[in-house]
């Protein structure tokens, strides 16, 4: 697959604070590239320098194979952005906006077309301030795309929505991903991540300190599975320990949890323990490493800390 962003030593500094520290990655044409981290971890920052918004200290950036050093003027027509928040006055109509927004390039996109990709057909002569939280989010990604973008960028694009909102969004990353377009997504919700990303990178303190696939990220990290049970015959922590395999027991009230890399011998013995002893287990589940898991080893945080 054809590289389409290539980054390079890229380091941001304000003043003492090291933003970006060093940066190097690579991203294919027609995939959904996440940056995933806690506030303060860079991602915004490396996001801003790629897309021309900021000025790196040091490294280079190229965009479709154009150093953006060079001919940020060419690489603005290539990319579309939306930002973390974006403001648009209230009393201009849903259509307006998008014919406004595409005067500003040599090349757009039909409006009736962008409101067709966003489901924003019916708001088209609606004033911006009668959207609903996440009609706003689509009619700001109608407008990153009104250039018809080789990229997008997307700064936390679901953030503050209810879930229904946010899975409509979800649903037309992935049809841009079909068509062919190359997404750059930062992201807090591990969910999203998960469901619409190709490669993760996960950055904290200004560096990337892990890069793959989702599953692969979870499984290079070789984490313990947790085997979750409710039983309500008074049994204690002290005697689920002589399970063998497991590394840790937490309990909350009738619901226990075990943590091993062992689940299905875990849960044999388990089983078995349960009818030597005359005790019934209910809600038997087994739930892998995820996401937040790898996050929390990785970095020794939570991802919203």
């Amino acid at each position: 697959m054809d590289t389409v962003v290539e980054v390079g030593g890229l380091s941001k500094n304000y003043g003492n604070l090291i933003a970006v520290n060093e940066v190097s990655f690579a991203i294919r044409k027609g995939e959904i590239f996440g940056l995933l981290g806690p506030n303060g971890a860079g991602k915004t920052t490396t996001v801003e320098l790629i897309e021309g918004l900021r000025k790196p200290d040091a490294g280079f950036i190229k965009v479709c194979g154009i150093d953006t050093s060079e001919r940020t003027d060419r690489v603005k027509e290539l990319i579309g952005v939306q930002l973390q928040t974006t403001t648009i006055y209230n009393r201009i109509r849903v259509g307006e906006a998008i014919e406004l927004f595409g005067s500003y390039y040599q090349r757009s996109l039909r409006t009736d077309e962008i409101l067709d990709e966003v489901s924003l057909n019916d708001k088209k002569n609606s004033f911006v301030e009668v959207l609903s939280g996440g009609q706003r989010q689509r009619l700001a990604l109608a407008l990153a795309l009104i250039n018809d973008p080789e990229i997008l960028f997307l700064d936390e694009p679901t953030t503050g929505l209810d879930p229904q909102a946010r899975r409509n969004v979800w649903d037309i990353i992935e049809r841009l991903r079909e068509r062919g377009k190359t997404v750059i997504l930062t992201t807090h919700y591990m969910e999203e991540a998960e469901r619409l990303c190709n490669r993760l990178g996960v950055m904290d303190y200004g560096k990337i300190i892990a890069l793959d696939t989702p599953r692969d990220l979870i499984a290079k990290q070789n984490l313990e599975s947790a085997v979750e049970f409710i039983t309500s015959k008074g049994v204690s922590k002290g005697f689920l320990q002589k399970l063998p395999k497991v590394s840790k027991i937490t309990k909350d009230g009738d619901r226990f949890v075990l943590r091993t890399k062992e689940a299905f011998q875990v849960l044999v013995q388990l089983t078995r323990l349960s009818e030597s002893n005359g005790f019934n287990l209910e809600s038997i589940s087994v739930r892998k490493a995820t996401l937040e898991d790898v996050f929390l080893e990785l970095t020794g945080r939570k991802l919203r800390e």
